[in-house]
């Protein structure tokens, strides 16, 4: 495998995990710690307006791409793989990600450098960025209530821009993954 790194390295080649996470007004509760024999509340509120992220990682070197979009399909799909080749112009890059429907659509327009591989099937722990969601959704929507879905992108905004090549790395990290 470190032969493998030495090359992309070399031929200026990223690899990335892809991944979409659905962000919205629908609350979500999560355990918290109290003080022994109280309970504690958390309000909740239904909602049906979301919003999308759509976000790559490489665990490697911390490096990521994200766009925040209104809808999962395969013309969002277009327009995040033409913005991460604009990103990543003069590299080249291999872009892992799972089986949506959208990720292998006849519609789809991957550009000339991107590569796209696909992971097995229903295995959303082999995806590092599904850390990166969990993380998120903790630190801005568990247990809270938001009024619109600009307070929430707000929220995810301000945390996304806190992220560190390094705290990515940490976030990302997975054992199956020797590089």
């Amino acid at each position: 495998m470190r032969e493998e790194s030495a090359i992309c390295e070399r031929e200026n080649i990223k690899i990335l995990f892809f991944d979409e996470g659905r962000f919205g007004l629908m609350s979500t509760i999560m355990r918290k710690w109290t003080l022994k024999g109280s309970r504690s509340e958390v309000k909740v509120k239904q909602g049906y307006k979301n919003f999308y992220i759509y976000a790559s990682v490489c665990p490697k070197t911390g490096e990521s791409f994200s766009l925040f979009l209104p809808e999962v399909n395969t013309g969002m799909m277009n327009i995040y793989l033409e913005e991460l080749s604009r990103y990543f112009e003069g590299g080249r890059v291999i872009l892992v990600m799972d089986k949506a429907s959208w990720h292998k659509s006849k519609g789809l327009k991957v550009p000339k450098n991107i590569e796209i591989k696909e992971l097995p099937a229903y295995s959303p722990e082999l995806n590092p960025v599904e850390r990166l969601w969990k993380w998120l959704k903790e630190k801005t929507i568990h247990n809270r209530i938001f009024s619109s879905l600009k307070e929430i992108m707000d929220a995810v905004t301000e945390e996304i821009n806190k992220l560190t090549k390094e705290k990515i790395m940490t976030l990302c990290r997975c054992n199956y993954l020797n590089f």
